[in-house]
């Protein structure tokens, strides 16, 4: 049994941010059902190559993107845009408990699917917008969009190597991760609604925006700016506040070191065997150590080129001072520890049953986790679901009407 096992969600949402919230509502026992347009469905199902291979190694259609975020999912097929469809979503609406979009602010209003016409049906429905910049002020209307949201809530401009260095400039993150952050805030959001909910015995409505999320995650260096009034400039891979913290090359790649603290300090110095570092006072503390930054930097870069980065990770490693090897995705994936945690998990689909998906990173004792259906092709679901609101033949004479698609029918 899933922690939250007997709770409906209907999502309403496309690309990442939306459906990474109902993944994870999945995970934890949710039905969540996922509504697409006829046809084309999510935009990221058309999102490859790379597609999913079948199980005799020819391509399929089924994205990668996609399937990172519509596991244990229903795939139901509404044409929102007929007075028909809409009808359907709002008898559903009846029996959800929550529901998640991303549509532009106020787009829903025209087709009865906003919260203020689902609250009158459903007054317990927890309701969850997801845009780019929330539902008011000047910006309120307009799309937005992961890598946007990066440069304007300044992630970018602390993101990547300084200016005046060979490369140097405004980098975005390698992942969707204002998206994926959307995703996590709006997650605990819906699950704090339904908790008060309890208590009220009323839904809500949850307004989150990229940009606010990204504001907020600016973390300790938005309240670096907030304490010293200067902007905090790009480092590439060290740290404002902790030195040694950053990556370093070795004779053959690069790995990273990070002490946080001054013993970690020593005890990094006495496992490379550089003693003499610790009777200098411009290194004893982590402050001096700051102030002096650029001459300690030069003087360990310059040490570590003479071994392997494997040979400078196990001796530091050893001390208990972290330390580690920058790996390849392929790498990560192969790392014991990774494996040992379970990480990757098969999830047969129709088409492969040796499918694997990434797990997921929560480990619940008692309700775990579940993976019991890989992401849906489109539509899958869609008589499984609608046959608790619709008969046969209405399903058929919708279908015929290309209100309702499925597999299934």
């Amino acid at each position: 049994m899933g922690a939250l096992q007997g709770i409906r969600v209907l999502d309403l949402s496309r690309v990442l941010a939306g459906p990474w919230c109902g993944q994870i509502l999945a995970d934890l026992g949710a039905e969540v059902i996922k509504v697409e347009r006829p046809g084309t469905g999510d935009d990221t199902r058309m999102w490859g190559p790379p597609w999913m291979p079948d199980q005799n190694g020819e391509q399929t259609r089924e994205s990668g993107y996609f399937q990172c975020t519509n596991r244990n999912k229903h795939s139901v097929a509404i044409d929102m845009a007929t007075h028909e469809g809409q009808e359907l979503i709002r008898e559903m609406a009846k029996t959800a408990d929550v529901v998640i979009e991303n549509y532009k602010a106020g787009s829903l209003v025209r087709y009865g699917l906003d919260y203020d016409s689902l609250k009158v049906l459903n007054p317990q429905l927890v309701y969850c917008s997801i845009t780019g910049f929330g539902q008011d002020g000047p910006r309120a209307a307009e799309p937005g969009y992961d890598f946007i949201i990066q440069g304007m809530a300044g992630l970018m401009s602390i993101t990547g190597e300084p200016d005046s260095i060979p490369g140097g400039g405004a980098q975005k993150v390698g992942v969707a991760v204002v998206d994926l952050q959307t995703g996590l805030y709006a997650t605990i959001a819906i699950q704090a609604a339904l908790l008060a909910r309890q208590h009220t015995g009323r839904g809500q409505y949850i307004d989150m925006s990229l940009l606010d999320v990204q504001i907020a995650g600016l973390a300790n260096q938005g309240m670096n700016y907030l304490s010293s009034g200067k902007a905090p400039q790009r480092m590439g891979n060290t740290h404002p506040n902790i030195v040694p913290y950053q990556t370093f090359r070795a004779k053959d790649k690069e790995f990273i070191v990070a002490c946080g603290n001054d013993r970690q300090f020593r005890e990094l110095c006495i496992a490379i065997d550089r003693k003499d570092l610790l009777g200098r006072s411009e290194f004893l503390t982590n402050q001096s150590r700051v102030k002096h930054r650029h001459e300690l930097v030069g003087i360990l870069s310059d040490y570590f080129l003479q071994e392997n980065a494997q040979y400078w990770v196990e001796r530091i490693h050893a001390v208990k001072v972290p330390v580690g090897m920058i790996n390849s995705i392929e790498e990560a994936f192969a790392e014991p520890q990774v494996q040992a945690r379970q990480m990757l998990v098969k999830l047969p689909h129709v088409l492969n049953p040796a499918f694997r998906v990434i797990g997921s990173p929560i480990k619940l004792s008692d309700t775990p986790v579940e993976y019991w259906q890989a992401p849906p092709r489109l539509g899958e679901h869609t008589g499984q679901i609608l046959r608790e609101f619709k008969t046969e033949e209405q399903l058929q004479l919708l279908r015929e009407n290309k209100v309702i698609d499925g597999l299934d029918l």
